[in-house]
């Protein structure tokens, strides 16, 4: 397979993180910064070429292989900078794939902005909008560790910890299939004291085990009460920090949540209690334990801490668990913390990061991979795939789900036919344009994962 020749732009944390997935997956990989100290530690770590330079010149565009590049990542900081790049990449070099992480709504919501004619960006990432929708699937599913979506939402990955005296906990888990007879679900992967188990019929699950699993979307409920006491829904939601996320949030919530959102800039507030309709805008501090005290935290549902400050979300995120507050989530810009504290008195820590990069690693992955999802903070990931071909061209469709040659590590979840979720038993036989879901705990199968669902010559 001929090796992918990708420039990244930007080496902060979300091009970091990025270079780290793809230099591993033997891809040709240029970051792009202007910052030498940084591009120094990634090229001391990482087996890539650095260019530091600005990164919309042409001359450092050029410097770093844009004449023969298959792909430019634009991930700096600057909506500007990414977008120029984009353009001078396509003008200058014919580059043929640019995607570029735009935040401002401004440009976001303009129409006819983007495309071959105007500022010619193949793939859009707004960060603030991916992070909003991962925290908003864990307030609709409380006690979830993770909630992702496949094929449009007919099928979910949820990730759960399983509680001490939950009715699944000392069971094995071909007793999940005598326990309920009307819903198909399956395990796709444990994680167990951080280590990775692949699920058997005889494994035992265990008290504090993060089980992940799917089903459809309909179903999702019934097997999260089975693996843990089911959390009544959330009502009441504050949020601390009215920045980009923080304002998304509200708005996304506030006509089925009732939602309180606290700011410590004035101006902000009244920005703030101008584009939102029915959430309480109050000015002050996060970690003011009068505020908190004053607002009834112990009343509070879910508090979600969501400044910029991963210092300020760690300690209002602890204060507000300590005054009452049911349940707490931590947005971490420094993914190296998440780990750190979540699983204490933090009971879901989110990277920005992570959730970004699943959404860039979907357009990098070869064969028909239309979603990529990273798993436990980059340890693992999950993938649909399309299946294509026939049985002459495909080493997927026409065979069963037990004849599929599987790289070790590597698990089928489900499969999605039409409107159909169907769990993935052995006996199953994939057809083609079916949307085949894999859980992939061993990261350095995914090339062998994209062949599997390469088309042969003779499907042509």
């Amino acid at each position: 397979m001929a090796v992918m020749k990708i420039i990244i732009l930007g080496a902060g944390q979300v091009g970091g993180t990025l270079a780290e997935h793809l230099a591993h997956e033997d891809n040709d990989i240029t970051v792009v910064d202007v910052d030498s100290v940084r591009l120094r530690d990634l090229s001391t770590r990482l087996d890539l070429r650095t260019v530091q330079g600005v990164c919309s010149y042409p001359i450092t565009l050029k410097e770093a292989g844009a004449e023969d590049a298959d792909m430019l990542i634009a991930v700096t900081n600057s909506d500007e900078v990414n977008m120029m790049a984009c353009q001078v990449a396509h003008t200058l070099f014919s580059t043929p794939t640019k995607i570029a992480r735009v935040r401002a709504t401004q440009y976001l919501t303009s129409k006819g902005l983007f495309s071959q004619d105007a500022i010619p960006i193949d793939v859009l990432i707004s960060p603030e909008q991916v992070v909003t929708n991962h925290i908003r699937r864990l307030i609709e599913y409380p006690g979830a560790l993770q909630v992702l979506d496949f094929a449009n939402g007919l099928a979910q990955l949820v990730a759960v910890k399983a509680y001490y005296g939950g009715p699944l906990v000392g069971q094995e888990l071909a007793f999940l299939r005598r326990h309920m007879p009307n819903v198909d679900t399956r395990v796709a992967a444990i994680y167990r004291r951080n280590r990775p188990i692949m699920p058997r019929g005889n494994t035992v699950i265990e008290a504090d085990d993060e089980v992940f699993f799917i089903a459809a979307r309909k179903d999702i409920r019934t097997v999260m009460g089975e693996l843990r006491r089911v959390d009544r829904g959330f009502r009441r939601v504050m949020i601390g920090g009215g920045g980009n996320i923080g304002e998304r949030l509200a708005e996304t919530l506030e006509q089925d949540y009732q939602v309180k959102i606290l700011e410590q800039d004035l101006e902000r507030c009244t920005q703030l209690s101008e584009n939102l309709k029915r959430t309480v805008v109050l000015h002050g501090s996060a970690t003011s334990k009068r505020l908190l005290l004053e607002e009834n935290i112990e009343e509070c549902d879910i508090f979600c801490a969501l400044t910029n400050d991963d210092e300020v979300n760690v300690m209002s995120s602890m204060l507000a668990k300590r005054l009452g507050a049911k349940k707490v989530l931590t947005l971490i810009n420094n993914p190296a913390y998440v780990d750190l504290v979540q699983g204490g008195e933090i009971d879901i820590a989110i990277s920005p990061q992570q959730a970004t990069i699943g959404g860039l690693l979907t357009h990098v992955r070869r064969g028909d991979i239309v979603n990529v999802h990273s798993l436990r903070r980059g340890a693992a990931e999950a993938i649909e795939a399309i299946a294509h071909g026939d049985s002459r061209s495909s080493r997927v469709v026409g065979r069963t789900v037990g004849e599929v040659k599987l790289p070790e590590g590597v698990s089928i979840g489900a499969i999605v036919r039409g409107r159909d979720v169907m769990i993935a038993h052995r006996d199953i036989t994939i057809q083609t344009d079916d949307h085949v879901i894999l859980f992939v705990v061993d990261k350095r199968r995914l090339k062998e994962v994209e062949r599997l669902f390469q088309v042969g010559l003779s499907f042509f």
